[in-house]
């Protein structure tokens, strides 16, 4: 990002869609985390870990593309591997239809913000 562009300067198509993909995993990950909860001892620790872990970076992600901080394409990169990180700890479970969303909604997100993380921004 240089340094004229500010929240003022209208988001590019791909980062409008990796905000997107960002919230949308979110929401994702919020949901299987709440599915793992009321399943109650299925649910193991390293999967509920990078639930959270992918749930925190990927609204966190959004929001720093949205305020076009300078950090938003590092902050991409981490991001996309926190997904790669949930879709693999979901994928462990695939008779799992919210499991199976997770890691789908996980695997587009990982992908729309490495593209961003490779952008410039």
């Amino acid at each position: 990002m240089t340094q004229q562009q500010s929240a003022a300067t209208p988001m590019s198509k791909e980062m409008q869609d990796c905000v997107q993909a960002c919230m949308s995993c979110h929401g994702v990950c919020e949901e299987t985390m709440s599915s793992c909860l009321q399943k109650g001892g299925q649910a193991q620790m390293q999967i509920m870990r990078a639930l959270m872990d992918c749930s925190e970076m990927t609204r966190m992600c959004a929001d720093m593309m949205m305020r076009r901080s300078p950090l938003a394409a590092e902050m991409c990169a981490m991001c996309a591997r926190a997904c790669d990180m949930c879709a693999e700890a979901c994928m462990s479970m695939p008779d799992d239809d919210q499991m199976m969303r997770c890691a789908e909604s996980c695997r587009r997100c990982a992908e729309s913000c490495r593209a961003m993380a490779g952008a410039t921004m």
